[in-house]
């Protein structure tokens, strides 16, 4: 199975490549974590090169994202990204009634059927939740959401004080977890604030989770 996973692999990549996101830095070509960490360097340095700016930037952990995928919902958002009906359903098959156990030594635990989520440890499952979250992006050019597979940072560049751009988009980001069955962290999700202006400090977005400042 691994060798047909790694054939649909590379047939995805092929396929997907020039229309995922082109802030989504995983499993693409010429791309690796370094790039998403200088690009999002280049974006906070150059912003704050500029007096009164600051900058807000949130560290998102989702809860158990891979075990999240809902199958019917990958094969529409693959669909928009033309690939064939008959590798979608096969997909949607693979990711469909999956028996699952758990062994700890001698002890079995009974078997249960999911349908929901892609496999620990599967060739696919890696793109598969990139491919699933393309279609999370940010529309404000203030505000950057960079991915690196199931890592999300999201970028406010600050300007005039005015945050209003930043927090629609956190928000935006909320619902579009909520509609794809996806749940943020909130103990793991940090906010990191740099405010070179020496200001009060700002609260964080939400109360739920964690803000570090750096002035």
């Amino acid at each position: 199975m691994k060798a047909f996973e790694k054939l649909v692999l590379a047939y995805l990549k092929d396929i997907t490549g020039p229309l995922l996101d082109s802030f989504q830095f995983a499993y693409r070509a010429n791309r690796s974590v370094d790039d998403a960490v200088n690009m999002a360097l280049h974006y906070i340095l150059q912003h704050l090169d500029r007096t009164g700016n600051y900058a807000r930037i949130l560290f998102v952990d989702f809860s158990s994202a891979f075990n999240t995928i809902m199958p019917d919902l990958l094969s529409d958002k693959l669909s928009q990204l033309f690939v064939p009906t008959s590798i979608c359903q096969w997909i949607t098959s693979f990711l469909t009634d999956r028996q699952q156990l758990v062994r700890l030594g001698k002890l079995t635990s009974r078997t249960i059927t999911t349908s929901t989520g892609a496999p620990q440890g599967c060739v696919l499952s890696p793109l598969l939740f990139s491919l699933y979250t393309n279609d999370c992006t940010s529309k404000d050019p203030s505000v950057k959401l960079l991915k690196f597979a199931d890592d999300t940072t999201v970028i406010g560049l600050i300007k005039d004080g005015d945050e209003s751009a930043y927090r629609q988009e956190v928000d935006q980001l909320a619902v579009w977890c909520s509609l794809n069955n996806l749940e943020l962290h909130a103990l793991k999700t940090v906010e990191m604030i740099i405010d070179y202006r020496r200001n009060p400090l700002l609260s964080p977005h939400s109360p739920s989770w964690t803000a570090l400042w750096l002035q």
